[in-house]
């Protein structure tokens, strides 16, 4: 997500999209109500995706593109893509290289709106995470394991967005003290991205999130995502995942089964596990 503080005026009208350049936050590019064509599957070769922004009011940047689709000036640069919740709210963001207007046309979604089709890169927006999304804007990410049926990529579009939307659903909440126990259940545990919908799980509740890969999960563990180092990790079914995670990982030490890094990773940072 962005570090910069950006300037969006509200609309009384819901929407769920908003772009906002990224050179300049104060230059607010316009609200949108859908934004099709995001959670697709990256084109081969070509990165860049088609996006139609439906019911949009063009602002700033991205109406001087407007005004010049066909051009080189059609390419309004790079941008900030907010998801918004029902009041308006920012609950994640997507930075989107070269947004590039190539088509315009008026809007069922009311008088003066547009619909917008435009290219642009962003590899973060996985397919199917758009789902995913419309469960933290709709607050129906209050029951545990819902991760669990989900298919090996679904469950990468789940963790997607738990990162992106890590901030805005622990908002309110007070920092994590040192000392406090969590359990994790290991019967669901069958590669690494189901671990991590775990491990977000136990400590950050539904939807939580610690980590998504090796290095995060290092990060997660130095503080600020929801536990404070030491704390206690109670690994409930621990043999069934011991069984499960054997994909053998190289470290300066030779390869030892991913089972056994997570370990070593919770034991080095101040976790103590207990394996049950």
């Amino acid at each position: 997500m962005g570090n910069t503080t950006r300037v969006l005026v509200r609309s009384s009208e819901r929407q769920e999209y908003a772009l906002t350049s990224d050179e300049d936050s104060v230059d607010f590019w316009g609200f949108a109500h859908e934004a099709e064509g995001l959670f697709t599957p990256l084109p081969e070769g070509d990165g860049a995706r088609r996006v139609r922004l439906s019911g949009c009011l063009p602002k700033g940047g991205l109406q001087k593109s407007v005004d010049h689709i066909g051009s080189r000036r059609a390419v309004a640069g790079n941008a900030w893509l907010d998801l918004l919740d029902a009041d308006g709210a920012t609950m994640g963001s997507y930075f989107v290289n070269e947004v590039t207007v190539i088509d315009v046309e008026p809007s069922i979604w009311g008088v003066g709106l547009v619909d917008l089709t435009m290219t642009l890169w962003c590899e973060a927006a996985l397919p199917g995470a758009d789902l995913v999304w419309d469960l933290v804007r709709k607050g129906h990410l209050g029951r545990t394991g819902m991760w669990r049926e989900l298919a090996c990529v679904d469950k990468r579009a789940w963790l997607s967005v738990a990162l992106q939307s890590s901030q805005y659903r622990r908002r309110g909440k007070p920092a994590s003290s040192a000392g406090q126990v969590f359990t994790v259940d290991g019967r669901s545990i069958v590669d690494r991205d189901s671990f991590y919908c775990a491990i977000g799980e136990a400590i950050n509740g539904p939807g939580g999130y610690f980590g998504w890969n090796l290095d995060a999960l290092e990060d997660c563990l130095r503080g600020g995502w929801g536990a404070t180092t030491p704390f206690a990790l109670h690994w409930d079914f621990s043999a069934e995942s011991r069984a499960r995670l054997v994909e053998r990982v190289p470290t300066a030490r030779g390869d030892v089964s991913l089972f056994d890094l997570f370990l070593e990773i919770f034991e080095g940072r101040g976790v103590s596990v207990v394996l049950r």
